[in-house]
């Protein structure tokens, strides 16, 4: 039984983020700054939870202040809190360091797509081919005409790229034509009988 004197965090929360070599971390207040190899992102914390950089660790847990308030039901979300923080952190080391990418696949017959600089080109069975800006920070690279890969060092911004182009021309539930993740599997629909 969990008091609200004493809030333990899930198994992966209270695992520390360990830092590898080659990466800054600066804490200032309620924002985690965090340079590497592939740029520099910053983390806004929650009041509700406690991050300490140590050696090269970074540990997140409930905030001690806030432990007399929360009580009930609401200690869940408590916990919950500090494990989405500690997730937040990580994803952000992982994209300085190694980074993020999400590929899609283009199917139907004439679909193309080809990337010009910051401007992915879309041809995709309109009556005109679609442009894409591409975002600062992402970058967009089409190894074949009918796949994409979206790279970045910002997981939420990659996803967010990636669902917007999905989102031009999704696939259809008849024969699967449109823009697709490599991974995602489409039920197809028996067409509809006379």
């Amino acid at each position: 039984m969990t008091t609200s004197s004493s809030v333990p965090t899930s198994r992966v929360g209270r695992k520390p983020v360990v830092i590898p070599a080659g990466v800054e971390v600066k804490l200032q207040g309620l924002m985690l700054s965090v340079k590497g190899p592939k740029g520099q992102l910053s983390v806004p914390l929650h009041p509700f939870v406690h991050v300490s950089v140590e050696s090269n660790e970074i540990k997140v847990q409930p905030n001690s202040k806030t432990q007399g308030v929360i009580t009930g039901k609401s200690v869940k979300l408590y916990k919950s809190i500090a494990g989405t923080m500690r997730a937040n952190i990580n994803n952000v080391i992982h994209g300085v360091t190694q980074g993020f990418e999400r590929k899609l696949l283009l199917v139907g017959v004439g679909y193309r797509a080809q990337a010009k600089g910051k401007i992915l080109s879309l041809s995709l069975g309109f009556s005109h081919p679609t442009d894409f800006s591409v975002p600062e920070g992402i970058t967009i690279e089409t190894p074949t005409q009918t796949e994409i890969v979206i790279k970045g060092s910002n997981k939420e911004m990659v996803g967010l790229v990636a669902a917007q182009i999905r989102q031009i021309r999704g696939p259809e539930p008849y024969k699967g034509k449109g823009v697709r993740y490599a991974n995602e599997v489409i039920e197809i629909k028996e067409t509809k009988k006379k």
